[in-house]
């Protein structure tokens, strides 16, 4: 449970849409009299420090870990390989050993009697800001609470095995600097930056007071990075540069309503074709993509026709969308909601729309499987630090849908080859998801076989014994 204290424990308890509480209608009078620049100083000031060269604690190239007697997944077989050791040089993969040859006199020895290590967990589609805090203290706006709860919950993340996360919304920039300099234990991070949408889209943050909008002055969530509202492609394709400049690794649209925003409905459209156009070339100048948050059927193929290379969510598609995903090789980001549990409690139109999405999914599984779609998994939670536990529990669900294998080959490779699409912008050069030599060693050690009970990964904290991000060692209970 995330502990705020007195001055902010009451901000954590609410449910449904908190847009018109007092508490966000005081936040926003409050940020409206900060510019950009304080907001983003004072976050990077937070950081600034944390980040210095100097404390980071990235492994030694000659640094050697060997494990012994494994039982190992790679992340693309059905099998798993067995009398195996793996030898990690550095934050990379050096050797699968099936010999069992002599350890190097200078390896750190981890004897796993026989458990299984498996890369670590990718999550194509999380929000390391957005999930650790509640709406109403994100527009708070105060950076040493919003950044102490996002380094507690990065932890928690990793510590659930999720190595890699795709970050698909939110101020993240200064974080994932603080991450990748070795000071706060967290996931590697691939970066979309600001949601970018249109006036009345989902990732449309601003209050009441804030419409219309009073000439170029930036909104709450504008300030703080967390979107960006635009009309017109001149303003789109400047915004999209914006986020690139500050190191997107992907760029994400969004494409039409959503659940959480009860003024955006989910068959809305928000994009026209010609913008997204304008938005696919500006990211392949960059040697980028572009993903589009979409839902109904005309809004994913209106995506997918202008060239988008990834969608999340879609579902409520149709078989003739389904067609077209296939045809045009796009990828689907999916998130397999099937309960109130999966979602944090909604009120309005929101209780009747996560409905919608419930009834959809095992509908747009039937379709993947009929027509072969390329297909990530993403967990999806937003602004619930009680929520975050179930990222383990989301990537179980999809058992109902795919053989264990499956599962943990799209968590692992599967996401990787999506992550790939970032080209040149990949701010991780290096092979993921899997184990096999030359790749970035990031890896779990499981107490049981996760290819006859995926429930193994529910929980982590009993059966994840060894976790391995980039060659450091952040978790080990075989002493």
């Amino acid at each position: 449970m995330l502990r705020l204290g007195q001055k902010y424990q009451h901000l954590v308890h609410g449910t449904g849409c908190s847009c018109f509480s007092p508490e966000i209608q005081q936040a926003s009078r409050r940020l409206e009299a900060l510019t950009r620049r304080g907001f983003m100083a004072g976050m990077g000031a937070s950081f600034a420090a944390l980040a210095s060269p100097s404390l980071a604690q990235a492994p030694g190239p000659s640094q050697k870990t060997l494990f012994r007697q494994v039982r190992l997944f790679d992340g693309t077989s059905d099998t798993l390989k067995t009398g195996v050791q793996v030898l990690v040089e550095g934050n990379r993969v050096a050797v699968v050993d099936t010999k069992n040859s002599a350890a190097p006199s200078d390896a750190t020895v981890i004897d796993c009697g026989d458990r299984v290590l498996m890369p670590g967990l990718i999550d194509a589609h999380w929000h390391t800001v957005f999930a650790a805090v509640p709406l109403n203290v994100l527009l708070a706006g105060d950076p040493g609470i919003i950044f102490a709860a996002t380094t507690a919950e990065a932890e928690r993340t990793l510590l659930r095995g999720f190595t890699t996360i795709r970050d698909l919304g939110g101020p993240v920039f200064s974080f994932k600097q603080a991450v990748d300099s070795g000071i706060v234990p967290g996931p590697r991070i691939f970066p979309c930056g600001a949601m970018i949408t249109t006036t009345g889209g989902h990732g449309d943050l601003r209050m009441p007071t804030e419409i219309p909008r009073d000439g170029n002055q930036l909104s709450v969530g504008e300030l703080m990075g967390a979107n960006a509202v635009v009309d017109g492609i001149p303003d789109l394709k400047m915004r999209i540069r914006e986020q690139l400049i500050q190191g997107a690794s992907q760029i994400k649209l969004v494409g039409g309503g959503g659940v959480s925003s009860p003024r955006s409905p989910l068959d809305m459209s928000t994009f026209a074709e010609d913008e997204i156009r304008a938005a696919v070339s500006v990211a392949k100048d960059w040697n980028t993509y572009i993903t589009v948050h979409a839902y109904a059927p005309n809004t994913v193929q209106r995506a997918i026709n202008a060239g988008a290379a990834c969608v999340e969510h879609a579902h409520l598609m149709d078989e003739a969308t389904a067609k077209l995903f296939a045809e045009k090789d796009v990828w689907l980001s999916m998130q397999p909601f099937l309960t109130v549990e999966d979602a944090e409690p909604q009120t309005g139109p929101s209780a009747e729309r996560i409905q919608q999405l419930f009834a959809g999914t095992p509908k747009v599984y039937e379709f993947v499987r009929k027509h072969g779609i390329r297909t990530a998994w993403g967990s999806d939670v937003l602004f619930s630090p009680a929520m975050t536990a179930r990222q383990s529990v989301m990537f179980t669900h999809l058992s109902n849908f795919y053989t264990n294998a499956e599962a943990l080959r799209m968590a692992t490779s599967g996401n990787a080859e999506l992550l790939a699409l970032s080209n040149l912008r990949n701010p991780y050069p290096g092979k993921l998801g899997v184990i096999e030599p030359g790749a970035l060693a990031d890896m779990l050690l499981l107490d049981g076989n996760p290819l006859e009970n995926i429930d193994l990964i529910s929980e982590p904290g009993k059966n994840m014994v060894v976790i391995m991000k980039d060659g450091l060692i952040h978790k080990n209970t075989l002493g």
